[in-house]
């Protein structure tokens, strides 16, 4: 879980270094002790205790060899999905005598199903930082930076347990400019600003690929024992006209919703979700209350209201509960 101290952009914005998205390791200097996929696990990091294989201590994370020869350990990372970097995690919880002094990062930015090679131009993204053992450290960056594949590098070597790299997505290229598509998909940009609540899982997850793999891949809230409702406020990648809509309670069974609504906006600009979010109230509705059912997809095409273009979306689930995914088909405007 998030410390409640961790930057707004850990709650606004998907990790493009989660290995659940795509995200993969190219090439690394070392991994004797551990592998350096486990650093891309989007689970947090775990200890085991007593828990030994060929090669010492089970650690959760990637961890090298002790370096005698005066260099450092270095990988390539592939992100699951082009994006802007705003900010970063190094996290090195349970690398207490064995984390690295420092880390940086560089980044490159390539086109579809390029890999770098020995002429990749590698830029800046986090200069030489000090880091240390168990320790979660939040970075935030001066200006987003475009990336496909990050390099990071630790000094001198050490253990990671996981690396975060959270940004907006870059849409695809190549997207027939008056394509149908999913608005909302994280994979073409589209990204949670807030919630009322995320006890059991955030609403990032309303816009993964796929259909939830279980209950835990989904936006799902607490119980509520006051009057109201739960709702999270939802950016599109692009601005566009919404024509149909898809509920998806899959494996929420005993804890579904019992109705939804959607209300819509047209905004300038990209505010934060502290101005947005009051605004929402007051949004006029896309699609009106329906009642939902357990474990289903629902699909909303006549119920949906005739709506100019939009860039915000707020889901209200009522009175809580969990839903899976949120599908928002239409053209961009």
């Amino acid at each position: 879980m998030t410390p409640e101290s961790a930057p707004a952009y850990t709650e606004q914005h998907p990790n493009l270094a989660d290995a659940s998205l795509g995200a993969a390791v190219l090439a690394v200097s070392d991994e004797f002790f551990a592998a350096c996929e486990r650093m891309l696990d989007p689970a947090p990091p775990r200890f085991e205790p007593g828990l030994y294989d060929d090669h010492g201590k089970w650690m959760d994370g990637w961890e090298t060899r002790r370096r005698r020869d005066g260099g450092h350990d270095w990988c390539v990372l592939r992100l699951a999905l082009p994006g802007d970097i705003v900010g970063l995690e190094i996290d090195t919880r349970f690398f207490t005598g064995n984390a690295p002094t420092g880390a940086m990062l560089e980044c490159a930015l390539l086109s579809p199903g390029a890999e770098p090679d020995d002429n990749t131009e590698w830029r800046p993204l986090l200069g030489l930082t000090a880091i240390q053992g168990d320790d979660r450290r939040f970075i935030t960056l001066d200006a987003s930076q475009p990336c496909s594949h990050v390099r990071l590098h630790i000094y001198p070597d050490g253990g990671v347990a996981r690396l975060r790299l959270y940004g907006t997505v870059r849409p695809p290229e190549g997207l027939v400019p008056d394509a149908e598509r999913d608005l909302i998909a994280l994979t073409n940009g589209g990204r949670a600003l807030a919630c009322s609540d995320a006890h059991y899982g955030h609403p990032q997850n309303l816009l993964r690929p796929g259909r939830g793999v279980n209950m835990g891949d989904g936006w799902e809230t607490r119980r509520r024992r006051e009057p109201g409702h739960d709702w999270c406020i939802l950016a599109l990648g692009e601005a566009g006209i919404i024509e149909r809509i898809e509920v998806d309670t899959a494996h929420f069974k005993g804890n579904f919703p019992a109705a939804c609504s959607i209300q819509a906006a047209l905004i300038e600009g990209s505010p934060e979700a502290g101005i947005v979010t009051p605004q929402s109230m007051f949004w006029k509705t896309l699609l009106p209350e329906q009642p939902l059912q357990a474990n289903a997809v629902h699909a909303f095409a006549a119920e949906v209201v005739e709506f100019g273009p939009v860039t915000h979306l707020r889901f209200n689930i009522l009175p809580d509960g969990g839903v899976s995914r949120l599908r928002a088909y239409g053209h961009p405007a």
